[in-house]
């Protein structure tokens, strides 16, 4: 029988105790569980880097996984304690849109605000809730406890701007959520809505960026243009990223996460 998955994504990095506390308090609730560690190099409070992460890796997890993203500039404050169901994998976390992109992605079904305490730490802290509320409310998840028992059904969840990019006079406007390691700058604009103003691979796109404008390729492979040339492709994750073969594009440009970006067919 396969055990139970856990992943985990946050910006505690990897110099202090807190994502072994985590891991500790889900194995001392779960001991069959299996953890798995997305990432914790997120940059300090950025949801959005912390969104891009999760909904990459999460379609790659199996069925059942219980995913949880803590990114949580909130934590202690009004905000509140979630669980999304969706059609795939249960999200854990703040309601603060970490989850929402690959929540959004997978098809949510119901989003539960976690309220009974006898599934969280006897004593929870009001700076720790990583620990205290949302890693023994994935454990016990993981065991089979149904989300229901854990809390109350809301409708009025977070949805935040950036996992929802805009169409407007055939032109896609959206944002810049990540740069990876080899300055690929990935935005929050996927195929489905390139469809929707009938970009196909092979055009010329016109990309604004940074007040500049760009004529680029859209390709299915960096190879496909000389070496060091821009091109847009769709990335393994699904979501369209300005790129250089064998180049760094975000240097080239001097784009950093948060930024706009606006797409159309040239």
């Amino acid at each position: 029988m396969r055990k139970p998955v856990i992943s985990l994504v946050s910006d505690f990095g990897s110099r202090d105790p807190y994502v072994a506390e985590m891991k500790a308090v889900i194995l001392n609730i779960y001991e069959n569980a299996q953890i798995v560690d997305i990432s914790h190099e997120i940059d300090k409070f950025d949801v959005r880097m912390g969104a891009f992460l999760l909904a990459s890796a999460a379609p790659h997890f199996p069925k059942g996984t219980v995913h949880v993203a803590i990114v949580d500039p909130g934590v202690g404050t009004m905000r509140r304690p979630i669980i999304v169901e969706t059609e795939k994998n249960l999200f854990v976390g703040p309601d603060n849109g970490v989850l929402m992109l690959a929540a959004e992605k997978e098809g949510i079904k119901h989003v539960y605000m976690i309220s009974n305490k006898k599934f969280m730490l006897q004593k929870v802290s009001s700076t720790f809730h990583g620990r205290d509320v949302f890693a023994p409310v994935a454990a016990y998840l993981a065991k089979g406890h149904s989300p229901t028992e854990i809390g109350f059904e809301i409708s009025d969840y977070i949805i935040p701007e950036f996992a929802k990019p805009t169409v407007k006079a055939r032109t896609l406007i959206g944002k810049v959520l990540y740069v990876d390691s080899f300055g690929n700058v990935f935005t929050n604009i996927s195929t489905k809505h390139l469809d929707k103003i009938n970009a196909k691979v092979g055009d010329s796109l016109l990309i604004k960026l940074n007040e500049k404008t760009l004529r680029l390729k859209y390709c299915t492979a960096y190879g496909e243009v000389n070496a060091n040339e821009l091109l847009t492709v769709v990335g393994g994750h699904g979501f369209i990223e300005i790129s250089a073969n064998q180049s760094n594009a975000s240097q080239r440009l001097n784009i950093k996460p948060r930024i706009s970006i606006q797409i159309s067919k040239a």
